[in-house]
């Protein structure tokens, strides 16, 4: 049977029979297409996606957009004008919507100022965007939320990338609306990591203040999702490191779970599937996760025990990625990648389940070899491991 590429997808999310399991590798950078491209031998970035065999496009609205084109300074430069951002070269800055200072240069998201911790100089509130209070840039925490807004999410032209990208690439890809920086991250991105940690405890009504303003942004975008016709969702709110969960259940349950739980709701309420990206060791969340909606979880991690993960969640969710980003896939030699990529995907991808992929983003460390020696495998086991 042949599918497009949306339709591999689909099926593999709802569990349905596929000719073979899709895939996807995404870059860091997203400026580094042409540079990569050539490396590769390509005619030219537009060739990049299909040699990848990426099944999967991102789509941004304008709020979202400077955390993935930071380092594109054309882009940022037209964000700017239509009031979306605001660079700050000399500090190798861009300041997103939100007030949130993006690193330039970085490989990666780098969140490197954070807009409620007081920390702000005078020469810091002539670049940021129109929809920031920056009062708030110069008080303190509890007095800073307070008076801290959210974005306009009404603003004109925020979606008209993602409209076009859903009308013009579904089919040929599976149109994803880009959920990162979620609701907790985005709190901390706003706060400071540390200060966001100890005010858990110390100031939970300001937490909690910000985590509902947050909330409601999110909500408000979830119904423009559904509205806008797309057949996934996605969000992205990292609670894991490499041995464990960021927080205690109580936590958990406390700070993050029930405002995941209502930005889902118009999801759920569509019967549309809900993609999460989450790094680190998350296994402790996952069934909370899954009562709540989760259906795919996003870039699987080595250190969630995939053999485990498998067993015990595999007829309820779908993993994406695996492949270790950290270790052989920018050390290892393309041989090594290779071993270490087909015993993944066997694992993850046995009787389905599986979209095949890195478990991160490939960072500028990944030499090209390995690039290709990761997509060569990826085409030989993806019938394979589906006993075709």
């Amino acid at each position: 049977m042949t599918m497009t590429k949306e339709e591999r997808v689909l099926r593999v999310i709802n569990g349905e029979d596929v000719d073979y399991l899709p895939s996807q590798i995404t870059f860091s950078d997203r400026t580094r297409d042409k540079e990569i491209s050539e490396a590769l031998g390509l005619g030219g970035a537009d060739e990049l996606e299909g040699y990848l065999e990426n099944h999967i496009c991102i789509t941004l609205s304008y709020h979202d957009k400077p955390l993935f084109f930071r380092n594109d300074r054309e882009e940022m430069a037209r964000l700017k004008e239509l009031g979306f951002c605001g660079p700050h070269w000399d500090a190798k800055r861009v300041y997103d919507a939100w007030g949130m200072g993006i690193e330039v240069g970085s490989d990666g998201f780098f969140a490197c100022f954070h807009p409620l911790q007081k920390k702000a100089g005078p020469e810091v509130a002539q670049f940021m965007p129109p929809d920031v209070n920056t009062d708030c840039l110069y008080q303190d925490v509890e007095e800073a939320v307070a008076n801290y807004n959210a974005p306009d999410i009404t603003r004109d032209r925020i979606f008209e990338e993602m409209i076009s990208d859903n009308e013009e690439k579904s089919g040929d890809f599976l149109v994803m609306p880009s959920g990162y920086f979620g609701i907790y991250e985005r709190a901390y991105a706003l706060m400071g990591f540390q200060e966001y940690m100890m005010n858990m405890t110390l100031k939970p009504k300001a937490v909690h203040e910000l985590l509902e303003k947050i909330t409601e942004y999110k909500i408000e975008y979830a119904k423009k999702v559904v509205e806008m016709g797309f057949k996934v969702a996605h969000h992205g709110d990292d609670l894991g490191t490499q041995v464990g969960t960021f927080f205690s259940q109580e936590n958990f349950e406390e700070f993050v779970l029930p405002y995941i739980k209502r930005a889902w709701q118009p999801y759920n309420d569509a019967g549309i599937p809900i993609i999460m990206h989450s790094c680190g060791c998350l296994t402790d969340f996952i069934p909370d996760l899954l009562e709540i909606g989760l259906k795919v979880l996003e870039p699987v991690q080595p250190c969630m025990n995939l053999p485990y993960i498998k067993k015990e969640y595999g007829k309820d969710l779908v993993f994406w990625g695996g492949i270790a980003t950290q270790d052989k896939l920018p050390f290892g030699t393309p041989e090594e990648v290779k071993e270490m990529a087909r015993e993944t995907i066997r694992i993850l991808g046995k009787d389905g389940g599986h979209i095949i992929g890195p478990s991160q983003e490939i960072m500028n460390d990944v030499p090209i070899e390995n690039v290709k020696a990761l997509v060569e495998t990826i085409v030989e086991e993806r019938q394979t491991v589906l006993g075709r």
